[in-house]
């Protein structure tokens, strides 16, 4: 039975139990399979270790390609190169070339004593962690409160979570912005942002189509492309309750009278379940945009948000070096 994680726990023997859904671990209860896997002494690629390692955990398909929110990495994927990271700040192991470690003479001898977990505690004891984890200090003392916490989060997952929870809490004050404006606003809000989004053509061409029915929401007719090779019916309204299949469905029948085949209904609250299920039933293609999407989309296209700041993250150019550091 593989052991890892804090203060001696076993965090990995659910998979041993059978039946039970094994979670990604952690990425400190990854460094002790990790240096296990490297206590060969042969060099091994990060590549590799990764799918040995999810072997050996027992990780479902789904665990194994889970994605970080942003979409771009395996959260198990980064998850054990923040392991190997780690192990090789505190000298357990070495970096021998791009993508590829091997175990160190420390790291075999932290083996031999056979410990049942790893984690930022115990490497605190090695100086070079110390200053890798503080580089302003090297004094014990000042070690990060991070540190002692013991982190269960990789650094890319704490940012994104963090950039997460930020991106939510404005996507509520959006929504209860929204709410609250005129209709006339609502209009101009949902032409700018279709307009941002590449539809409609220009703003003066997008405005002069929508915008007729003034009852409280818009609706009108706009040009899918620039060159207006196909149309888009668009409703947007600032409804209170639940929108439920007979607006949808009557939305879908005001489609023939523009003998239109795409449809866009927007609204500041909620579907139903059995609206949702209609359009995927329908021939005509008709995308429904809720308060959480219509605010989301507002933030990836700017409209209705200002920039407060912008952090950069920097990786090594491993083309620059010739291999990975």
């Amino acid at each position: 039975m593989l052991k890892s994680g804090y203060d001696g726990k076993i965090m990995l023997s659910c998979f041993m139990m059978g039946g039970c859904k094994v979670a990604v671990p952690d990425y400190q209860s990854l460094m002790l399979p990790l240096l296990q896997l490297a206590g060969d002494a042969q060099e091994h690629s990060i590549s590799e270790s990764i799918e040995e390692l999810a072997t050996n955990l027992g990780l479902t398909e789904e665990d194994r390609y889970e994605l970080l929110p942003s979409g771009r990495q395996f959260r198990l994927d980064n998850r054990v190169r923040w392991a190997r990271h780690y192990l090789i700040a505190a000298g357990l192991l070495s970096a021998s070339g791009r993508g590829k470690f091997q175990i160190t003479e420390r790291g075999a001898l932290v083996l031999r004593d056979n410990p049942p977990y790893i984690n930022n505690k115990l490497l605190k004891q090695f100086p070079e962690f110390q200053e890798f984890m503080n580089p302003r200090s090297g004094r014990d003392e000042e070690i990060t409160s991070e540190l002692e916490e013991q982190p269960t989060q990789t650094p890319e997952e704490i940012l994104e979570s963090s950039y997460q929870n930020l991106r939510n809490s404005l996507a509520q004050e959006l929504i209860e912005r929204v709410k609250s404006c005129s209709p006339r606003f609502f209009e101009r809000l949902v032409v700018d942002l279709l307009v941002r989004m590449g539809y409609g053509g220009s703003r003066k061409d997008a405005g002069r189509a929508i915008g007729q029915s003034g009852d409280g929401g818009i609706d009108g007719i706009i040009n899918e492309d620039r060159l207006g090779l196909d149309v888009v019916y668009v409703q947007a309204k600032r409804w209170d309750g639940t929108v439920g299949r007979p607006v949808v469905q009557g939305f879908a029948g005001s489609l023939e009278g523009f003998r239109a085949r795409k449809g866009v209904l927007i609204t500041t609250s909620n579907f139903t379940k059995d609206a949702l299920q209609y359009v995927e039933r329908i021939e005509k293609k008709i995308i429904l945009i809720n308060g959480e999407q219509l605010a989301q989309y507002m933030i990836d296209y700017g409209v209705g948000v200002t920039e407060v700041a912008t952090y950069t993250v920097k990786r090594a150019d491993l083309d620059y070096f010739g291999e990975e550091v």
